[in-house]
């Protein structure tokens, strides 16, 4: 397994959510890592620039780096930084991983299953076509951008990520306030589906990527139970007791929010991590209750 190298792991994106995650299971695993961090001498990864001494004799490589999709509402220019702080990012790294002396086995991406765009009903799964949107181009050329390190004969994995639910940050820290004040509810219509995966069974399947050799490629990492948009909101409602009141219109939210509202809310995708269920990837937290009633205690 790869994980028994005492070469470290090298992390970008290691002080983000999911990333003190991983960290803090590579440490109870007493595993050697490393970060390399926005700022550092070789890494500027929105320019494409990664020096290969900072990867040089490392076991292998997780790339979790890049502008947040919901940090704020998309425009031509926010919308340029999310695509170089990924593309540009992975292809820095991959090719400077593809340049080292002693090469890492591994390259695992962190992804998104913003790649299938707005689907329905239609179930998704790692080998489904690609969708249409900016996100989805923006996810296509990130995944593109780790061929250099394929090139060189590393594996590569594509993690692509559903809504990560955590109390620490992300949608679900958003949503917190509001719903425990008892003026939470559906979006639009409520029937989109959710794909979602608790943050510890994210960070869990990381490592799994990094255990298991014969895995390769990209694939969902949500959690086997997707949920429509009114039913995570009636969830969320009965774990905190409160009541499910107001619904946000589509239209409110296209005014507020833009695009960017209406591809991270307003879509339909309905990923199953087939692959992770494959190879007996176990979750800890498979139904959207256990999960709630977890983070939330």
């Amino acid at each position: 397994m790869a994980t028994q190298s005492n070469s470290p792991f090298l992390l970008t994106g290691a002080s983000g959510l999911l990333g003190r995650h991983i960290t803090a299971l590579l440490d109870q695993r007493q595993l050697p890592w490393k970060a390399i961090r926005h700022g550092d001498p070789g890494w500027k990864p929105n320019e494409g620039v990664c020096d290969p001494a900072l990867i040089e004799g490392c076991a292998a490589v997780i790339h979790l780096a890049g502008e947040p999709i919901a940090g704020r509402r998309w425009n031509e220019e926010q919308k340029d930084r999310i695509r170089l702080s990924r593309a540009a990012g992975t292809r820095a790294i991959a090719k400077a991983m593809a340049a080292c002396d002693s090469k890492p086995h591994t390259l695992i991406c962190a992804s998104a299953i913003g790649y299938y765009g707005d689907r329905g009903e239609e179930t998704l799964t790692g080998i489904s076509n690609k969708g249409s949107g900016f996100l989805a181009d923006v996810v296509e050329e990130w995944e593109n951008a780790a061929d250099p390190a394929r090139e060189a004969g590393i594996r590569v994995l594509h993690l692509r990520l559903g809504v990560v639910l955590s109390d620490e940050g992300g949608a679900l820290a958003k949503m917190l306030p509001v719903f425990k004040l008892g003026l939470g509810g559906r979006l639009g219509d409520g029937r989109m589906w959710m794909s979602w995966i608790h943050v510890e069974d994210a960070a869990r399947a990381f490592l799994f990527g990094l255990d298991y050799s014969e895995l390769e490629g990209a694939f969902n990492l949500t959690a086997p139970h997707p949920v429509r948009n009114q039913e995570f909101t009636r969830t969320l409602g009965r774990v905190l007791h409160r009541p499910i009141l107001l619904p946000a219109p589509a239209f409110a939210l296209k005014l507020l929010l833009g695009e960017m509202g209406e591809t991270l809310l307003l879509t339909s995708t309905r990923a199953q991590p087939s692959t992770l269920e494959k190879h007996n990837f176990h979750f800890n937290y498979p139904t959207l209750e256990t999960a709630i009633q977890h983070l939330l205690g």
